[in-house]
């Protein structure tokens, strides 16, 4: 079994208006040395299965097909082995 865990960005040209948001509150909080917010998503699941190669086929195509849209974000993943 595999532990899956999923980063979910927004890509560099779209907006991130929950960012800015943040960015914008930083700023009102006084602090001065955080710049260029974003805010994305984290999963975690569980791959039942003992093959890698079939882990990260289903964790891309679970990714592809429900968890990001293609079109405005980007995500990157992790396997770790579990027993």
């Amino acid at each position: 079994m595999f532990k899956a865990t999923v980063i979910v960005k927004r890509k560099p040209a779209i907006l991130d208006p929950q960012g800015k948001a943040a960015q914008q509150g930083a700023k009102l909080l006084g602090f001065e040395n955080v710049r260029n917010t974003r805010i994305g998503k984290f999963i975690e699941f569980d791959i039942l299965t003992d093959d890698k190669t079939q882990a990260e086929k289903e964790v891309e195509s679970y990714c592809e097909k429900l968890l990001t849209n293609p079109l405005i974000e980007d995500f990157e993943y992790k396997l770790t082995q579990v027993q």
